[in-house]
């Protein structure tokens, strides 16, 4: 089961792709988002170097961890339109 869902959705009188509960930017057309959608789900899965990243969780605790380049999360693109 994918793990990333990019949802391809009417969005600001034209067409965006969703993940969770953000938008992408609008598109004219649902060809330009779908495009778009299917093209972030691409670089989503592509590896990339392993990386030591820092961030704040959201107790406000700063974590530092490995990050594998090559663990890359399923992704796919969900157009019901």
């Amino acid at each position: 089961m994918p793990e990333v869902i990019y949802r391809v959705v009417e969005h600001d009188g034209g067409w965006a792709y969703k993940l969770g509960d953000v938008f992408s930017e609008t598109f004219r057309t649902h060809k330009q988002a779908a495009d778009a959608a299917h093209r972030a789900a691409r670089e989503q899965e592509t590896p990339g170097d392993t990386a030591v990243i820092e961030y704040q969780d959201r107790e406000g605790n700063w974590r530092t961890e490995t990050a594998r380049g090559s663990d890359r999360p399923d992704a796919e693109v969900e157009d019901k339109s």
